[in-house]
């Protein structure tokens, strides 16, 4: 149990730093992963909100937070990370669908980035599956219903 609720808190950190740190530097160190390059249709790779600092701050973020609770650095850096390119690969769909970065995709917006991670977590750390994708539901669940709070307090630029 102590396990699983340190693996949510990891979904957590790794898609609420990038956004706590964007808050405290604003514009510095804000270089687009995809460098501002379209794809084939003519839209965004991933879009200006998918940023290098977002990265290194979610990783980051994880890795000290791993190593802090003795599941090691290197496990919470591939966790972070593959958190990270969870939410770039629902990014990348959202700009194929051409929905704004702003835009809505339930489900999408969620699963991408709590799933892939989350697979780390029952390779890795030998974890049960029905315990994996438990953690993942409820960091979806709790993504969608936080969010629009996150966005009334001004921690959140939209409330999704």
């Amino acid at each position: 149990m102590l396990l699983s609720l340190e693996l949510y808190v990891m979904l957590v950190l790794a898609n609420g730093s990038p956004v706590v740190v964007a808050r405290m530097l604003h514009h510095r160190g804000n270089c687009p992963i995809d460098g501002g390059r379209l794809w084939m249709d003519g839209r965004p790779l991933l879009g200006s909100s998918k940023t290098w600092r977002g990265l290194f701050s979610g990783v980051v973020t994880c890795a000290l937070f791993a190593f802090w609770t003795g599941l090691g650095w290197l496990f919470g850096a591939f966790f972070g990370f593959l958190a990270l390119l969870g939410d770039m690969v629902s990014s990348f769909i959202k700009r194929r669908m051409g929905l704004a970065s702003s835009a809505r995709a339930v489900w999408l917006d969620q699963l991408p980035e709590a799933l892939l991670p989350m697979a780390l977590a029952w390779c890795w750390l030998e974890l049960p599956l029905w315990e994996a994708l438990a953690v993942a539901l409820l960091f979806a669940l709790s993504n969608m219903l936080f969010s629009p709070l996150f966005f009334r307090l001004g921690i959140r630029k939209q409330p999704h």
